[in-house]
C-alpha cells in the first residue's frame, strides 16, 4: 500500500476513535453511510469534535491560542494535503477529495472562538452562530454525498443541508441547557420561559421537517445513514418537549440505547 494512502487510512481510523466516544449518534449514522463516503463524513465530524473540546473545557491553557492554532493547521493541510495531527490530516484530506476549503471552515471557527467569550446574542449574531457552527458542516457533508456529482447539484440540494444542520444544533442547545448555563456560562437562548422553549422546539422541529424533506433528493445510497440522524434528532425533540422547560434545565435530556436501538430499526425499515 502507497504510504500516503496507508498514513490517511489511520487519520480516519483515529477520527473514528474520536467520534465513538464523543456521540454515539453520530458514530451510528456514519456507519450507515456506503463506504464512499464513510470516511468523509467521519473525518468532519472527527474535526469539529476536537474544536469543540478545545472550546468547552478540555483545554486548560490558553484554549484560544490554541483553537487558533488548530485553524492554521487545518488551512496548511488544505493546502499541503498532509498533517502530523491525524484528526486535521483525515479532515484536509476529505477537504481535497470533495471540494470544499475556508469558505467553510473560517465560518466554523469564528463560532468556535465566539463560545471563547460567552455574550448574550441578537437575532443576528445567533444566526451567524448557527451558521458557522452547525449550517457549515451541513455543507462539508454535502460535498461528501455529492462528491463527483454536477456543481448544479451542490447548489439544488444546499438550502435542505443548512435547514437540517440548523435543525441538529437548535436541537442541541435545548438540550445542554444545564450545562451551557451553568459550567460554561454561555446563553444561546436567553431568558428563557416555557412559552419561549416551546417556541424555540417549533423552530427547531419547523427546520427539521424542511431538512428531512431533503432527504428524498439526496442520492440513494447516503439517504438511510442521514434519515438515521434525523430520526434520532426527532426523537430528542419529542423528548424535550415531554420534559418541558423544568425537566430540561434538571438534567440532560437524552435518548436511551434501547431507544436509539428502535430508532434505528424504523429507519431501516422505512429505507427498505
Amino acid at each position: 500500500m502507497d504510504p500516503s494512502e496507508r498514513y490517511s487510512r489511520a487519520a480516519v481510523a483515529a477520527s473514528a476513535v474520536v467520534i465513538r466516544d464523543y456521540s454515539t449518534s453520530f458514530s451510528l449514522a456514519a456507519r450507515l453511510m456506503p463506504r464512499r463516503v464513510r470516511g468523509h463524513i467521519t473525518s468532519i465530524y472527527g474535526l469539529v469534535r476536537v474544536a469543540d473540546e478545545v472550546v468547552d473545557g478540555a483545554c486548560t491553557t490558553d484554549p484560544r491560542a490554541h483553537l487558533d492554532a488548530l485553524e492554521q493547521a487545518v488551512e496548511r493541510a488544505i493546502d499541503e494535503g498532509f498533517s502530523a495531527n491525524l484528526v486535521v490530516h483525515a479532515f484536509a484530506h476529505t477537504a481535497r477529495e470533495t471540494g470544499f476549503g475556508a469558505e467553510l471552515t473560517r465560518p466554523f471557527f469564528a463560532s468556535m472562538r465566539a463560545d471563547l467569550a460567552p455574550a448574550p446574542h441578537t437575532e443576528e449574531s445567533l444566526a451567524e452562530y448557527i451558521h458557522g457552527s452547525a449550517e457549515v458542516v451541513g455543507l462539508m457533508c454535502l460535498r461528501a454525498y455529492l462528491a463527483g456529482a454536477a456543481p448544479s447539484d451542490y447548489d439544488r440540494l444546499a438550502p435542505d443541508a443548512l435547514r437540517l444542520g440548523a435543525a441538529f444544533q437548535k436541537v442541541n442547545f435545548l438540550r445542554d441547557l444545564t450545562d451551557d448555563e451553568l459550567r460554561l456560562g454561555r446563553a444561546y437562548l436567553p431568558e428563557l420561559t416555557q412559552r419561549a422553549y416551546d417556541e424555540a422546539l417549533d423552530d427547531a422541529a419547523a427546520d427539521l421537517a424542511a431538512g428531512r424533506a431533503g432527504i428524498a433528493r439526496l442520492p440513494a445510497d447516503v439517504q438511510r445513514g442521514v434519515r438515521t440522524a434525523a430520526d434520532l434528532y426527532g426523537e430528542l425533540l419529542r423528548r424535550l418537549r415531554a420534559a418541558g422547560l423544568d425537566g430540561a434545565r434538571s438534567g440532560r435530556v437524552r435518548v436511551p440505547a434501547a431507544r436509539k436501538a428502535a430508532v434505528l430499526a424504523r429507519s431501516l425499515a422505512s429505507s427498505r
